[in-house]
């Protein structure tokens, strides 16, 4: 560990900033190792001339690769076609990278979203080519479900240890908070900022019905870091709060408003937008047996200080 170059693609977004953070914070697991942050700036992964000289550049032993084309809802239906070149291009271009250079450890994140829209729940790592994925986001869950394919390929024909890791919903601070085309805590936050200084009514789209899990991009930082450089296997791993943690998306809105004092009797919700899946509950019961004492900040906590940081940086964050 301590001699670990760790490359991690996608390294300015939310999850990046927060294995950033942890590092930052001398996290025992980081001491040591190096890490390089890499941007859009840095190379377009999506050519492989690029991302082969950023690779040769920084001669990494480890790759943490959460680089994607990514959106929620409303742009995965618009732009299937997209979501699917590019991110298949990515993923094939830094995992033939990392082979090249003779990365052994390459831990890939994908998304809760790629697994078959009819499955039984809690969702395991295991069943992810069960059935095909919810038709909204199918462009973008096969091209992810593909790095995972490609992993198990490396490992077969190259004895390496490449795996995925699957977080379920990612909130913190550094997100999109694009209303359009961000997820749903961000989005719901620079609502909520809008409706406030607006003095109008907080709209959240759908019913509020929905369940999600929801993880704190620190916490899921924490277990990353602990999947390149500590976890040995190679099996995907579920990075998830526990099952009775799952809340509705009107639990989330209303927090969000509580964390910023928002009025929650100006909370609406507008039934004609669409919902997504009703759940997607999942197990983390493999990453559980190797943690079992792992502890995931208070939803209300992780809430208050992304909230907080996103009134204070809004002037230059992603919206």
């Amino acid at each position: 560990r301590t001699m670990a170059r760790v490359l991690v693609t996608g390294g300015t977004g939310l999850v990046g900033k927060g294995i950033e953070w942890q590092v930052e914070q001398k996290n025992p697991m980081t001491v040591g190792a190096t890490f390089i942050f890499l941007s859009s700036k840095d190379a377009d992964l999506r050519d492989l001339a690029q991302t082969r000289a950023c690779f040769e550049k920084h001669k990494p032993t480890h790759v943490i690769h959460l680089a994607a084309r990514v959106g929620g809802l409303f742009k995965n239906m618009r732009s299937k076609v997209e979501m699917m070149v590019e991110n298949i291009n990515i993923n094939q271009n830094v995992l033939a990278c990392a082979h090249e250079q003779g990365v052994k450890r390459c831990v890939s994140m994908t998304s809760t979203c790629v697994f078959p829209d009819k499955i039984e729940y809690p969702i395991g790592e295991d069943s992810i080519h069960d059935g095909p994925p919810h038709p909204s986001n199918e462009g973008y869950a096969y091209a992810k479900r593909m790095v995972e394919v490609l992993s198990r390929a490396y490992n077969e024909q190259h004895g390496h240890s490449y795996l995925t890791v699957i977080p379920t919903n990612v909130f913190g601070p550094h997100d999109n908070y694009s209303i359009e085309d961000g997820h749903v805590a961000p989005g719901l936050m620079h609502k909520c900022k809008l409706a406030k200084e607006k003095g109008e009514n907080l709209t959240v789209w759908g019913s509020g019905k929905p369940l999600r899990q929801f993880i704190f991009s620190r916490d899921l930082a924490d277990c990353v870091i602990w999947s390149t450089l500590v976890y040995e296997g190679k099996d995907s791993l579920m990075l998830s709060p526990d099952e009775d943690d799952e809340i509705s998306i009107a639990t989330l809105a209303t927090t969000v408003a509580s964390s910023m004092d928002f009025p929650l009797d100006k909370l609406v919700f507008d039934t004609s937008k669409a919902d997504g899946q009703y759940k997607k509950t999942v197990s983390n019961k493999r990453l559980r047996s190797y943690r079992p004492d792992f502890k995931f900040t208070p939803f209300s906590e992780a809430m208050k200080i992304s909230t907080d940081w996103f009134t204070a940086n809004y002037s230059t964050c992603r919206k």
